[in-house]
């Protein structure tokens, strides 16, 4: 279920997420974008079972509303909860490039004994955070590995690449069927985003940009073109696409963005809304 299908402008849209419900109840998060409370209260699914969460990188748009989830996760129910949590490493910055803490650092800011939202770990039930810092900055190594292996269900991951930020690309594998989030990609992340999504029923793809030169220069240092979508989507066999986290320019010109994936890939391909739901 598509929780957030938009970008960090104010357009209408919740910014990124997606909630992967297994055999019918809401189990992973994949990152929380702004709205995505809102989106989720609408959605009125039971959360009671929903204990992992994968976050893509740490931009706002992607990450800024995990608190809000959280909470009302807790208020759900009593019952103690262990949130399993993945996400990437941190860069220390310099050389032109961002500090971003850790995954572990950045939940430690937000619900650490001296963190923002400290009193949420007790607040409504008893909160443990299992939290998992996946090697993505700079120089990572781009082969998938398995991070989480349930009786029925597997997450995969491998570093992706997107500008400063160091970036996670994820698979859940389950029943036989198979989801991909490339979450924001550049080039430099695509060779590792097609060996995780081969044979993906369903490969849900960040779309940013206009082919070149379609959107501003600077943003092609950070996502990848319809173009090169298709090529990667053809290459890697997968069975289905979701556009999503969709700017302004690419929700406006979808035919063009559509015409430029079927020059290489002639698989189903839909175009994001908050609250649509799709089955692998």
């Amino acid at each position: 279920m598509v929780l957030g299908s938009g970008g960090p402008g104010a357009t209408g849209r919740a910014s990124s997420a997606e909630l992967v419900l297994l055999d019918g109840a809401p189990r992973i998060l994949v990152d929380a974008g702004s709205g995505a409370f809102v989106r989720l209260g609408e959605a009125d699914l039971p959360l009671g079972a929903l204990d992992t969460i994968l976050l893509t990188h740490l931009h706002v748009d992607h990450a800024g509303e995990l608190a809000g989830i959280m909470k009302a996760r807790a208020v759900s129910s009593s019952n103690p909860i262990t949130f399993r949590i993945f996400g990437p490493d941190g860069s220390l910055g310099g050389g032109g490039r961002a500090y971003f803490p850790s995954t572990r650092q950045f939940l430690d800011l937000l619900f650490g004994p001296r963190g923002a939202f400290a009193y949420l770990r007790d607040f409504s039930a008893p909160i443990t955070l299992d939290a998992h810092d996946f090697p993505a900055a700079h120089g990572a190594e781009r082969e998938p590995s398995v991070i989480l292996s349930e009786p029925s269900w597997t997450v995969s991951a491998v570093a992706g690449h997107h500008g400063d930020a160091p970036a996670v690309i994820y698979r859940v594998d389950h029943a036989g069927s198979s989801i991909t989030f490339s979450g924001d990609i550049d080039r430099h992340g695509l060779a590792g985003l097609a060996r995780i999504a081969h044979g993906s029923d369903l490969l849900v793809f960040n779309s940013v940009v206009l082919d070149p030169p379609g959107s501003p220069e600077i943003l092609y240092t950070l996502h990848t073109p319809p173009h090169a979508i298709g090529e990667i989507a053809r290459d890697a066999h997968v069975h289905a696409l979701v556009l999503s986290h969709l700017s302004p320019a690419t929700d406006r010109m979808r035919e063009a963005v559509l015409q430029s994936i079927r020059q290489s890939y002639q698989g189903l391909v839909q175009f994001a809304t908050d609250g649509m739901r799709v089955r692998p």
